[in-house]
C-alpha cells in the first residue's frame, strides 16, 4: 500500500558576499529537487539532474511503499543568502525557471561590472602605490599573486588593481547599477521557460528578507517606572507570501528588487539603499511600479506614517540577522497539515566556522584596528546560532509532550465519547443539523467532566480569543506600535464587560454572554478541531485506501482554508477605517468584526461539507471520524493550556540540517578551503574572477546534491530499507548530470570538471 509524506523545508540563507553565486547553485539544486517532486505527483518525466531525483523518489516509492513530496515552504535569508532567497521562492511560487539567472551571475558578479563609472580608476596610474598595501592587508605578501591559479592569475591581478585603485572613503560598488542588474535578472526569469507551481494548492510559499534601518525607528517599551520609554529598532524584516494560490509573480519586480538590493548592501562595497534610488532607476527604464504606495506602507509603516520614506536608508540584513531563523519559525504555526509532515530546518552556510581574521594566522591578543574592525563588522556576522536552534529544541519538546499527552487520553475520551453517543439512534447518518446539535451536547458534557480544571481553560481559551480579535483589528488599522495594540484590546475588554460577558468568571459554560462570544469570535477552537481531525484521518490513511477517504480531506481543508483565511489581515481590510477612529465605545467595531468573520455562514457550510462527505464513507470509518470529531473538545481540555493558548498546525518535531562545503565529502574532502575560490579577499575573490564564479557554482550544484539525497533519505521511516547501493549511485548519476548539463555552459572549468570526472569515478 502506498503511504504519502511531505518532506517541507524551511530554508534559512547566510550571507556570502561573493559566494552568492556558490548559493545559487544549491537553491538551484534545491529548485530542481522540487520539480522533480512535483513531476513524480503530476506523471511528468524530467531529465539531467531532476530526472536523477525523480528516480530516487520513484525507488523510495517502490522500495517502501512511501510517496514522498518535497515542499520547500519558507525561505528565510540575508545579504546573499536574501538575494538567492528571492530568487528561489520566485521560481518555487511562479513556476519560473532559474536558469536564465544562471548566466546574470557568471556574467555580472564581476568588478569589472559593479564598479560604479565614477569610481573607476581615471588611469592605469592612480593609486598604482595601493596595490601592496592591500595585498599585505590581506594577509599576503606583495607577491602573493604566485600562489593563485595560474590560468587567472592576470585577471585576478588586474581586477584587484581595478577595484583597490578606484575611489577611497566612499562604495566603490555602483548601487543604482546593482538595482538595473537585478531588474534585469527578473524580467528574464519573467521572459524564459515557465511551468507550474511547485507547491500543492493551499500550501502557502513565504519568503523573509532582513535589512537593517540604518537610522533606525523610534518603538515605544511600556515599563512600570517611567510608564514608558523609547528605544530606536533598526531590525526590518521584509515578507512576501503567495497564501497558498498560483500566482503570476510572487510580487512585482521592483518591490522585489527593493528587498535583494537593500539586504545585500554591503557595508563600504555598496552604498545604501533608499527608495530614490530604485525610483531613479525605474523613471530611467521607463518601467512602472504600481503599487509602490500600498507597498512601501506595509514593509517601513513607521517611515510612511511619519511622511519619511524618501529619507530611509537600508543596509545589509546580514549586519544585524545573518541567520535570520527567527521569522521561519514564527511561520511554522500557520501551516496546513495535509498529512504526515517532516519538518526540517535547512541552513545553508557557504564558509561555516570561525574564520575570523584580518592579518592572517592569528598570533597573540588581537591589536587596536583589528578590535575594532572585528567589532563593527565581522563578529556580529559571525553569531552562532545557538539561541535559535534552542528555540526549535523546544518546540520539538512540546509537540513530542503534546503527541504524548494526545495519546495517554484518546482511549479515555474514545470511551467518553462513545459512551455519550454510542446509543444515539442517527448517529450513522449524520447530518449538518444534527452534528450541531452533538458538537454542543459533546461541548457540554466535556466541561462538565472537567471539574475544576475547566477554568484554568476557559481563562485561556478566552484570553487566546481577545489576542486573536486584537491582532486582527491591529493589523486591520496598519498602525504600527505597541499602545496602539493596548488601545484596541482595552477597548474591545470594555466592550465585552458592557455586553454582560464577565472575563472573572468564564467557568460558566451555560453563560449565555460566554457561549455568545465564543460562537461569535472563536476562531482558533474550530481551526484546533478541523486540524485534530486531519491528523486522525493522516493515522487511517496508512491503513486504508487513501481514495477512500478522499472526500473527508476535500471538506476539511475546504473548510480549514476558508478559517484560515478569515485569520489574515487581508480579510478584514473594510475594517481599517472603523479602527483607526476608535476612541470609545467599540461594540459597533466588534459588530463589523463579527460581520467579517461570519464564522456562523462558516460553520454551516463546514457542518454541510462533513456530514456530505462522512456519508460518502463504509460505516466503521464514518463512526470512527465522527466520534473524533465530536471528542475534541475532551482533547482541546487536555492540550490547550499544554499549547499556552496556541494551536500547533505541523504535529510532528523539528529537525534542523545544514549545507555547506564541510558537510560534503562524497567527491572531495576539506570544505571551502578544498573547493571554493570565493573564499579569498575575505569572501570577496569571486567577484575577481569569472573562473572562480564558474568553480563556486559547479560546487554549488555538486554540494547542493549530495546533501539533498542525503536529506531525502533522512526523510524515511529507521525502518525503510532502499536496495544496497542506492544512495551513492543516485548522488554518481546527479554529479555526472550536473557535469553533462553545465560542461557546455561553463567557459573557463574544463580542467576542473575533467578533474571533477576523474574524482567521481
Amino acid at each position: 500500500m502506498i503511504r504519502d509524506s511531505e518532506l517541507r523545508l524551511a530554508l534559512v540563507c547566510y550571507g556570502g558576499i561573493s559566494l552568492a553565486v556558490y548559493m545559487h547553485g544549491i537553491t538551484k539544486e534545491i529548485w530542481h529537487v522540487a520539480r522533480a517532486s512535483w513531476a513524480s505527483q503530476s506523471g511528468e518525466s524530467l531529465d539531467r539532474s531532476a530526472g536523477v531525483y525523480q528516480g530516487l523518489l520513484a525507488e523510495i516509492a517502490g522500495s517502501t511503499g512511501i510517496r514522498l513530496r518535497i515542499l520547500p515552504d519558507i525561505i528565510a535569508g540575508a545579504s546573499a543568502g536574501g538575494i538567492n532567497g528571492i530568487f528561489l521562492a520566485q521560481a518555487l511560487s511562479a513556476g519560473q525557471s532559474l536558469d536564465p539567472l544562471t548566466d546574470l551571475w557568471l556574467d555580472n558578479a564581476d568588478v569589472e561590472a559593479l564598479i560604479a563609472p565614477a569610481a573607476a580608476p581615471v588611469s592605469r596610474f592612480s593609486k598604482a602605490w595601493a596595490l601592496p598595501i592591500a595585498w599585505m592587508a590581506a594577509g599576503r605578501g606583495v607577491d602573493g599573486l604566485d600562489d593563485l591559479d595560474e590560468q587567472t592569475r592576470e585577471e585576478v591581478r588586474a581586477k584587484l588593481s581595478h577595484f583597490v585603485r578606484s575611489r577611497w572613503f566612499e562604495p566603490p560598488f555602483d548601487g543604482p547599477g546593482f538595482t538595473g542588474m537585478l531588474l534585469d535578472a527578473f524580467a528574464a526569469m519573467e521572459t524564459g521557460p515557465r511551468g507550474p507551481r511547485l507547491l500543492p494548492e493551499g500550501q502557502p510559499l513565504d519568503l523573509f528578507v532582513t535589512v537593517t534601518d540604518f537610522n533606525g525607528h523610534p518603538e515605544r517599551l511600556q515599563l512600570h517606572s517611567p510608564p514608558e520609554v523609547v528605544e530606536t529598532e533598526h531590525r526590518v524584516v521584509l515578507s512576501f507570501s503567495d497564501h497558498g494560490h498560483a500566482i503570476e509573480t510572487l510580487a512585482a519586480a521592483p518591490e522585489l528588487a527593493f528587498a535583494a538590493r537593500a539586504t545585500s548592501s554591503f557595508p563600504g562595497a555598496f552604498p545604501a539603499f533608499t527608495v530614490a534610488e530604485l525610483d531613479q532607476v525605474l523613471a530611467n527604464r521607463k518601467d512602472r511600479w504600481p503599487g509602490r504606495r500600498a507597498f512601501l506602507t506595509r514593509v517601513l509603516p513607521r517611515q510612511a506614517a511619519a511622511h519619511a520614506l524618501d529619507t530611509a536608508v537600508l543596509i545589509d540584513g546580514s549586519v544585524l540577522a545573518n541567520a535570520p531563523f527567527r521569522p521561519a519559525i514564527d511561520a511554522l504555526d500557520a501551516r496546513p497539515a495535509r498529512r504526515e509532515v517532516d519538518r526540517r530546518f535547512v541552513y545553508i552556510d557557504p564558509s561555516p566556522g570561525m574564520k575570523f581574521r584580518l592579518t592572517g594566522p592569528a598570533e597573540g591578543p588581537p591589536g587596536f584596528f583589528q578590535t575594532i574592525l572585528g567589532a563593527i563588522s565581522e563578529l556580529p556576522r559571525k553569531q552562532p546560532i545557538r539561541d535559535n536552534l534552542e528555540a526549535l529544541a523546544a518546540r520539538s519538546r512540546r509537540i513530542a509532550r503534546m503527541r504524548t499527552i494526545t495519546d495517554a487520553v484518546r482511549p479515555e475520551i474514545e470511551a467518553a465519547v462513545e459512551a455519550l453517543f454510542g446509543r444515539t439512534f442517527f448517529l450513522d447518518r449524520p447530518t449538518a443539523a444534527r452534528l450541531v446539535v452533538w458538537r454542543r451536547r459533546a461541548q457540554i458534557a466535556a466541561a462538565e467532566r472537567a471539574g475544576f480544571s475547566y477554568a484554568g481553560y476557559a481563562h485561556l481559551k478566552i484570553a487566546g480569543v481577545i489576542e486573536t480579535m486584537t491582532a486582527l483589528l491591529y493589523a486591520a488599522g496598519d498602525e504600527p506600535g505597541p499602545h496602539r495594540w493596548q488601545r484596541i484590546r482595552s477597548r474591545i475588554e470594555a466592550a465585552l464587560h458592557a455586553r454582560g460577558y464577565d472575563e472573572a468568571a468564564p467557568s460558566d459554560a451555560s453563560s449565555a454572554a460566554s457561549i455568545d462570544f465564543l460562537r461569535t469570535f472563536d476562531i482558533g477552537f474550530r481551526i484546533r478541531r478541523l486540524r485534530l481531525l486531519a491528523r486522525r484521518l493522516v493515522e487511517l490513511e496508512a491503513e486504508h485506501d487513501e481514495a477512500v477517504l478522499a472526500p473527508v480531506r476535500t471538506a476539511i481543508y475546504d473548510s480549514l482554508g476558508a478559517y484560515l483565511h478569515r485569520k489574515t489581515p487581508e480579510a478584514h481590510g473594510a475594517l481599517r477605517g472603523a479602527v483607526r477612529s476608535l476612541r470609545g465605545d467599540a461594540s459597533p467595531l466588534l459588530d463589523d468584526l463579527a460581520a467579517s468573520l461570519d464564522l456562523t455562514r462558516l460553520d454551516h457550510e463546514t457542518d454541510e461539507r462533513v456530514a456530505e462527505a462522512l456519508a460518502q464513507l463504509p460505516r466503521q470509518l464514518r463512526r470512527t471520524l465522527l466520534l473524533h470529531y465530536l471528542g475534541f473538545p475532551y482533547v482541546d481540555l487536555a492540550t490547550l493550556p499544554l499549547l499556552q493558548g496556541e494551536g500547533l498546525d505541523e504535529f510532528d518535531p523539528v529537525k534542523v540540517d545544514r549545507i555547506s562545503p564541510d558537510d560534503c565529502t562524497a567527491i572531495r574532502q576539506g570544505g571551502a578551503e578544498a573547493t571554493l575560490k570565493g573564499i579569498q579577499f575575505s569572501n570577496f575573490g569571486a567577484f575577481f574572477s569569472r573562473s572562480y564564479r564558474e568553480n563556486d557554482y559547479l560546487w554549488g550544484r555538486l554540494h547542493g546534491a549530495e546533501r539533498m539525497i542525503d536529506i531525502i533519505v533522512s526523510a524515511l521511516p529507521a525502518i525503510a530499507r532502499l536496495r544496497p547501493g542506492t544512495v551513492a549511485a543516485a548522488k554518481r548519476s546527479a554529479f555526472l548530470a550536473i557535469l553533462d548539463e553545465e560542461e557546455p555552459r561553463l567557459l573557463t572549468a574544463g580542467g576542473l570538471i575533467a578533474d571533477l570526472r576523474r574524482e567521481i569515478g
